[in-house]
């Protein structure tokens, strides 16, 4: 790959001092259009060998642009936090909203790589990561990301001439150590690794850029040149379309039958025995949490039902098993403006438990295949994908660790229609009880169609769903008690 770049670039000290002004109009022009609109962000991911200007470049953006509409970010290795959750979440914390540009120096291509080389990890180790990288960026290419990846490439006489010279400059001579000469003696092993990363994630909605960087000048003008040029044709084209999908029929099985009616919703328990099975049962489930092998695992616990189901009831004996400091609990209701600015996973892929936590969502992620899909929020193509996406983000946090259990409370139509009578005449439950409740009862067939669909495709060995008869609350209460003790042990 590296063969193929045209090498000796170069461009004089007065054709470079002529097409700057020129160019950072242009940029600062496009970049206040990115920013009125607001149609889509921008992310930059510049990589390369290092002491090819990776930072410089950086710079260089900041200084010939408004660095206010600007994030950059260099990753280095993770810190202790950010080792306490799945790889890209702290990737996910700082991906830019629509209308701002994102840069990083130092992404998610550089640790892998660095272990590979460096830390003896094998080759399936780094692939692994780059299939995970390739899912992502899909994934932001599709909520409408504009992704832009620079390699800035250097030869080996390149590179030892640059460190050269910046060992010599008093000014810069900081910047040269025996990690970066260390690195310059590993030129030729990092090469067939670079070349094997560019050649796996080199995509359509996000293509490496390989930058010959042995003249800073050429190559400052080429990078500022290609964002140039990207941003002002996506604007001018609009989104990038999304192709179009086979769509997803409702797994019905014949006969009107599916997964929610053939629920046995007589299933109750006695009170008494319900008081005894639930301090049993809440008894265990503290244990389980403050058991040293808890220490490296976490849970994600998600409740998911019919209105009325009694989602609330069931949270609240499940934390009435934990210690307070240990868990968080977070309500998902209708997104935000600042959440609407980012892709739409991003806002549960923040609340990410560390090591020996618990966040329970009342109401989560599948929200986009239930409410989502059958009101018309999204479009078609964005539902029908969210299903491997939820599947590759649930497989994400079940490989570092995470416990994710997951509810779906289920009750009839008809004592649904009791429960909200009761809340309606009951003075301190009445604002449980809303008109988007009422509107929601008259798409009862379609919300069951979703929500079978949603089972058949998410419920996986490492995620399942627990379907839960929650007609009496005691029963169900109980079960979903149970289930997350069961779920432990087999973890733990």
């Amino acid at each position: 790959m590296f063969e193929a770049v045209e090498l000796g670039h170069a461009v004089s000290k007065a054709d470079y001092n002529a097409e700057v002004p020129k160019l950072r109009e242009q940029l600062l022009d496009i970049q206040f259009e990115l920013g009125d609109k607001k149609p889509f962000p921008v992310i930059l991911i510049i990589s390369g060998v290092d002491g090819a200007g990776k930072g410089e470049t950086v710079n260089t953006l900041n200084f010939w642009m408004d660095p206010r509409n600007i994030h950059a970010h260099a990753m280095a290795d993770p810190s202790d936090e950010e080792l306490e959750r799945p790889a890209m979440w702290r990737y996910w914390r700082k991906l830019p909203p629509r209308g701002s540009i994102g840069v990083f120096f130092g992404s998610w291509y550089s640790h892998p790589m660095r272990m590979h080389i460096d830390g003896g990890k094998s080759i399936d180790y780094l692939d692994s990561y780059l299939d995970d990288f390739l899912r992502f960026e899909r994934m932001l290419a599709d909520e409408g990301a504009l992704i832009l990846k620079f390699w800035l490439h250097l030869s080996k006489d390149d590179l030892k001439k640059r460190l050269s010279q910046l060992d010599k400059d008093k000014a810069t001579t900081w910047r040269v150590g025996k990690k970066e000469w260390d690195r310059y003696d590993r030129y030729d092993d990092l090469r067939p690794v670079a070349e094997h990363v560019l050649r796996r994630t080199s995509t359509g909605h996000a293509p490496w850029i390989v930058v010959e960087s042995a003249d800073e000048k050429y190559r400052n003008l080429t990078v500022a040149k290609t964002l140039l040029k990207a941003v002002k044709a996506r604007l001018e084209t609009g989104a990038k379309p999304i192709a179009a999908s086979v769509p997803v029929q409702a797994l019905d099985h014949g006969d009107g039958i599916n997964l929610l009616n053939t629920l046995d919703y007589s299933k109750s328990l006695d009170k008494k025995i319900y008081k005894e099975q639930l301090e049993h049962y809440q008894g265990r489930l503290n244990k389980l949490c403050r058991s040293k092998k808890f220490r490296n695992h976490s849970i994600v616990a998600v409740f998911e039902g019919n209105d009325a189901a009694g989602k609330g009831g069931s949270i609240r004996r499940v934390i009435g098993a934990m210690d307070s400091r240990m868990y968080n609990i977070i309500p998902i209701a209708a997104p935000t403006d600042e959440e609407k600015a980012q892709p739409y996973l991003w806002r549960f892929w923040r609340h990410l438990p560390g090591r020996g936590k618990a966040v329970i969502f009342d109401r989560s992620w599948y929200g986009r295949v239930l409410v989502e899909r059958v009101e018309g929020y999204c479009s078609q193509a964005d539902w029908m994908r969210a299903y491997s996406e939820i599947n590759d983000f649930e497989e994400e946090m079940a490989r570092h660790g995470i416990i994710v259990v997951k509810f779906w409370l289920s009750i009839t139509d008809e004592e649904q229609l009791a429960r909200f009578k009761e809340r309606e005449a009951t003075g301190y439950k009445r604002f449980k009880l809303t008109d988007e409740d009422w509107r929601n009862r008259d798409k009862w067939d379609a919300y069951s169609s979703a929500v079978c669909d949603m089972v058949e495709r998410t419920s996986t060995e490492i995620a399942p769903w627990t379907v839960v008869e929650a007609n009496s609350k005691y029963y169900a209460r109980i079960k979903v008690l149970k289930t997350l003790c069961k779920r432990l042990e087999a973890e733990l």
